[in-house]
């Protein structure tokens, strides 16, 4: 046992990323069963919608399992109470400051874990209370940190600096990589885009398609005045693009924007139009996959990988 699977009583310290559009109670209790833990992604769901989702997740697995919060919600007050009605024991937040709501889930008895980009949040979510932190780093899918910290030197650098565990995210779809972010430093691991292209996943089946044929290169960091977001280099991104050579302001981006194009990317299968968001790992999917397979393939290559290094000599 280690510190991650201890904390959250799970056999292998894989944590399933709470995406939005790609995370509801289906991918979240196959992640569970398979002795990982899932997430549902609450940052896509309205209050009712995510109640259900956890009163679904609940009949479909007896394992632990979370809900991932995004704190700039309009509705966190709302949702927060849901959570604890529902009796979830696990919460990760992120996208806000940790302190606003960690105490009133500790107090409840909820293991919280908090987001971050920097060892200067990481600093600040330890001094809030939370149980751990996910350490994520550049090349991450979805809103990402603005000072493009890439895992490799995030992890040891937050390392130096906290005493509670950490799970890294961003890059790490194998074992190896699991493998690399441990040694470094990390307690366990998150991954994102390995589980958006799995057959539990909610997300379209065009999008999924779509993560298996993405090449290194294939993705960008964008939209740094709004919040910073990786995506697929699609119609939707050249626009964007484009909008930049117009030194646009942020009101123009918004508007170029608008409403709801995660949801037209991702959910509903709109390739030109909507946001496509995915970490640099996409590369290195090859195949849609059961939950339950990824878990497999990835214990069995950190394995190997362990025993490879194992023998290692200078």
């Amino acid at each position: 046992m280690n510190k991650i699977t201890q904390l959250f009583n799970i056999k292998y310290p894989i944590i399933q990323g709470g995406m939005i559009w790609n995370s509801g109670y289906k991918l979240a209790s196959a992640v569970s069963n398979a002795g990982g833990l899932g997430l549902i992604g609450a940052g896509s769901m309205y209050p009712e919608v995510l109640r259900e989702h956890i009163q679904k997740c609940k009949k479909a697995t007896d394992k632990p399992f979370g809900v991932n919060i995004p704190m700039l919600y309009p509705n966190i007050e709302e949702i927060m109470n849901i959570v604890v009605e529902e009796g979830v024991k696990i919460v990760f937040t992120s996208a806000g400051n940790p302190k606003t709501w960690t105490s009133f889930l500790k107090e409840k008895g909820i293991i919280v874990v908090h987001v971050v980009s920097s060892s200067v949040f990481a600093l600040k979510a330890q001094e809030a209370g939370v149980d751990a932190i996910v350490a994520e780093g550049f090349e991450a899918g979805g809103h990402n940190g603005r000072d493009e910290t890439t895992t490799l030197t995030l992890i040891p650098m937050v390392k130096e600096k906290i005493q509670i565990p950490i799970i890294a995210a961003g890059g790490i779809a194998t074992g190896r990589g699991m493998l690399a972010v441990m040694v470094l430093g990390a307690d366990g691991v998150q991954v994102g885009s390995r589980f958006a292209a799995s057959l539990e996943s909610s997300a379209h089946n065009n999008f999924k398609e779509t993560i298996v044929k993405v090449k290194e290169g294939d993705t960008q960091l964008t939209l740094k005045e709004l919040a910073p977001v990786r995506l697929i280099k699609n119609k939707f991104y050249n626009d964007v693009q484009e909008l930049y050579q117009k030194c646009p302001s942020k009101e123009d981006l918004n508007q170029l924007l608008g409403r709801a194009r995660s949801k037209k990317g991702m959910f509903e299968g709109n390739l030109e139009e909507g946001e496509l968001e995915i970490g640099q790992i996409a590369g290195l999917i090859h195949e849609i996959l059961p939950a339950q397979q990824i878990i497999k393939e990835m214990i069995a290559d950190f394995e190997a990988a362990y025993q490879e290094k194992a023998k290692f000599e200078f």
